[in-house]
């Protein structure tokens, strides 16, 4: 068994999040990942992140499978109707990827 989001695996962004999403709040998702998630709370292998307008701005919404613990965090960026509503986050054991919950049903 692996630990996942391990800061040591190759990390990707897919393409449908990078044409939707400023690099800034990619890289936003990654640090949440490291910063406030890692080593706080057990992490599975897919992680979920709801992008909220929060009065003209972005918060970031964490929650996965089989756990209670939720986590909201705000960020300076402005919010955008354009932006998906949810993005991933999976760690398949070599490679972390953020993509969007229909890149995921493609590679089912």
């Amino acid at each position: 068994m692996f630990e996942s989001f391990d800061t040591d695996r190759r990390r990707y962004a897919s393409l449908g999040v990078v044409s939707s999403l400023p690099s800034e709040l990619i890289d936003s998702i990654w640090l949440i990942i490291d910063l406030d998630l890692k080593g706080v709370v057990p992490l599975t292998n897919m992680l979920y992140f709801d992008l909220v307008n929060n009065n003209g701005k972005v918060t970031v919404h964490f929650s996965q499978e089989l756990s209670d613990v939720e986590l909201s965090i705000d960020l300076p960026f402005p919010f955008s109707e354009e932006y998906p509503t949810q993005i991933f986050a999976f760690d398949d054991g070599n490679h972390e990827t953020i993509l969007l919950p229909t890149e995921m049903l493609e590679n089912d």
